[in-house]
């Protein structure tokens, strides 16, 4: 299968990295963790304004009129710089709730009994269930408490009572809204990841120990070469599912950029030394996120469950 980009696939990539560093450069994204992460309001407007959510909406309703494939180029540049805010569920939902294909409205998800993205900052929640439902923000930001959170530049709470939802959304099927979901997650560990191994290079290029740059030792070369590895393999899961679309092939993407974005921030604190655990390092903050999303939409254990549900009905089938 051929992974190669199209011109205008490579524009619509250059445009959005082009924007987010203009908009949420290192500084912005700095001052972001250490004002407890959220969702800024005026990026959020650009982000709408230049298609982010909007993107496979049809253009007669508005919207660009692309693919799943042009959206995870997206989201994999969301995921190079720690764009922080419920970015998938905004996405999902743009052209079922009013506002969020434009940026005006942030939309989250409540799945499972878990802490729940930005709940105090949202317009209104997406509920996951056997079917999708559609909750107020203003009735649940009341409620919303809140649970420390491992990466800074994510908030999370809790809601003090059940949700009450004011909507059913049967247009929106739960089952693909996860699938979709934990794709779009995987292409933000896939920035996450290709950031970790080019922060990596980059350092082992600059820094000299003994005279001679630490990338000229072995040990270093061998890191930075799996970084890079574990990066591409990830790369051609998630494109792959993004073009099929099938649930086996999302789960192992999943997995496959879990595990990259994981264990990349780990080996860029490796090649870092001791400085990379400092707040002053950006590198945990790339790893700290990389847990949180590791958790999100699909678990490694669904993940798993499924990839052997679809192997063991493979055996059973028996050769062609």
């Amino acid at each position: 299968m051929d992974f190669s980009l199209s011109e205008d696939q490579r524009a619509l990539r250059s445009g959005m990295r082009e924007l987010l560093a203009g908009r949420f450069g290192r500084e912005r994204m700095r001052a972001a963790a250490e004002g407890g992460g959220g969702v800024d309001r005026g990026l959020w407007a650009e982000l709408g304004a230049a298609g982010f959510f909007a993107l496979r909406l049809p253009e007669t309703e508005g919207g660009v009129g692309l693919g799943l494939p042009e959206s995870v180029l997206l989201f994999e540049e969301a995921g190079r710089v720690l764009l922080p805010g419920p970015l998938v569920a905004t996405h999902l939902a743009a052209g079922v709730v009013k506002g969020a294909a434009e940026g005006r409205a942030v939309v989250t998800v409540v799945d499972r009994s878990g802490p729940v993205a930005d709940l105090a900052g949202a317009d209104a929640v997406l509920v996951l269930g056997d079917a999708v439902s559609l909750a107020a923000g203003d009735s649940t930001r009341a409620a919303a408490v809140a649970v420390r959170s491992v990466d800074p530049l994510t908030a999370l709470h809790r809601p003090a009572r059940p949700v009450t939802c004011t909507e059913a959304l049967p247009q929106l099927s739960p089952r693909t809204l996860r699938y979709e979901g934990a794709l779009l997650t995987a292409a933000e560990q896939l920035g996450s990841a290709a950031m970790s191994t080019e922060t990596a290079v980059q350092h082992a290029r600059g820094r000299q120990q003994f005279g001679v740059a630490i990338g000229s030792f072995q040990a270093v070369k061998h890191l930075c070469a799996q970084m890079l590895v574990r990066t591409e393999l990830a790369r051609a899961a998630v494109y792959a599912a993004a073009v099929t679309g099938d649930p086996v092939e999302t789960a192992g993407a999943k997995l496959l950029a879990d595990e990259a974005a994981v264990r990349n921030a780990r080996d860029c604190l490796q090649v870092h030394g001791g400085m990379g655990f400092t707040w002053e390092a950006d590198v945990h903050l790339h790893l700290k996120r990389a847990w949180l999303r590791s958790g999100r939409w699909l678990t490694a254990a669904e993940a798993e469950e499924l990839l052997a549900r679809d192997l063991g009905a493979g055996e059973r089938a028996g050769p062609d």
